[in-house]
């Protein structure tokens, strides 16, 4: 196990996914009619922004297993990445436009990129290979 001190990564996380959710059902309590976009893009807004101030934190953190990360966040984000357009196919398919069709479909981007870093973190914060010396991974 690793002592060194992360940042609340999981939580900041979990609260940027909370604002997404909280702002889709908003915007699906409000169609077909006329959708106030005000407070649903506030939410996209505070949700990227924790997202931002997630991975800049983390990327502060000394030896971190960056290599691992990225591995795993690739695999990760492409399975996200269906699953968001999956759900952005649906979208298209009832007819959805305008201002709600944008920020939905944003906030589908912040989803597939936030779940993605949440699983990468959570592998890499437990990795043990030293990727400073190229010959501790040598079998």
């Amino acid at each position: 196990m690793s002592k060194r001190k992360y940042p609340p990564f999981t939580q900041l996380g979990m609260l940027s996914l909370g604002l997404i959710v909280i702002g889709g059902i908003y915007l699906s309590a409000h169609i077909p009619q006329h959708v106030p976009l005000g407070p649903a893009i506030a939410l996209l807004a505070a949700s990227t922004l924790v997202l931002v101030t997630n991975l800049t934190l983390l990327r502060r953190v000394d030896g971190f297993a960056w290599p691992r990360f990225f591995q795993v966040a690739r695999w990760a984000l492409l399975a996200y990445a269906f699953t968001a357009g999956m759900i952005e196919y649906a979208f298209l398919r009832n007819h959805l436009s305008g201002g709600p069709l944008v920020i939905l479909t944003l906030s589908l981007i912040i989803y597939a990129l936030q779940v993605p870093t949440l699983i990468a973190f959570t592998v890499a914060r437990y990795d043990t290979t030293d990727f400073a010396d190229p010959e501790a991974s040598a079998p």
